[in-house]
């Protein structure tokens, strides 16, 4: 069973087209302590460390926790609380691939710094590092933001570098290409919107082609950042 954390905010239409992909959806709760457009975003309330271990905030609902622990994920809980103020709010927003961790390090949680002590660290200025990155595999990424862009090319990591904006985030000026789809397997990027209203959806499908990665489309229209999808990856061994 594949399992996928949505914000709570997903749509009938989004949540029964990844059902039909195969995933069990689970609605991540919302944290009152961080600002409305962003309160339910995945990416910013958990971390997945692997195919079993998630990292979730300290103040995580204890009922989330349980139905976490009943699909037989280990839980781990950050060392501090999510705070409303940027730069406490960015603790657990970090990028990881199989062998490096992006972020700004500085605010990372603990917790999660500990657990990734045996990757490459990456240390950038963009404390929103998970929302500004989208994976699309272990050796290509998509983002807006040039530092991360230029640490990853450093990393022999490709890079499409993409425009700022064109991704609706209600109640902010534009979201993140990272925060605006999600690997569901091993080669499809399930994306909130249809790539053909984005302004730079030609760019997009030509780099997924390059890399072999098929988009799938949760539904019809422009493309909105409700948090990164987070799919435990049962498909490779971590």
């Amino acid at each position: 069973m594949k399992y996928a954390l949505v914000d709570y905010r997903i749509n009938i239409v989004e949540k029964s087209s990844l059902e039909s992909l195969g995933c069990k959806v689970l609605i991540c709760p919302p944290y009152e302590k961080l600002y409305e457009s962003v309160c339910g975003h995945p990416d910013m309330l958990v971390h997945l460390i692997d195919n079993k271990n998630i990292l979730v905030h300290r103040d995580m609902p204890f009922h989330f926790v349980e139905l976490l622990k009943s699909l037989n994920f280990n839980v781990l809980k950050s060392h501090s609380s999510i705070l409303a103020k940027y730069p406490y709010d960015i603790t657990l927003n970090a990028l990881s691939l199989s062998n490096l961790f992006v972020h700004y390090l500085k605010y990372t949680d603990r917790t999660l710094l500990n657990k990734a002590k045996n990757k490459i660290l990456v240390n950038v200025k963009q404390g929103y590092t998970k929302c500004s990155t989208a994976i699309v595999s272990e050796r290509a990424i998509m983002t807006s933001d040039k530092g991360i862009a230029n640490s990853l090319k450093s990393n022999d990591i490709d890079v499409l570098l993409l425009p700022p904006g064109d991704i609706e985030l209600p109640g902010l000026d534009y979201g993140f290409i990272g925060g605006c789809c999600g690997k569901i397997d091993a080669n499809t990027l399930a994306f909130y919107g249809d790539l053909s209203y984005y302004a730079y959806g030609k760019e997009v499908l030509s780099f997924l082609k390059k890399h072999e990665i098929q988009p799938v489309y949760l539904r019809n229209g422009r493309l909105i950042d409700r948090g990164s999808i987070i799919v435990p990856p049962t498909w490779v061994a971590l």
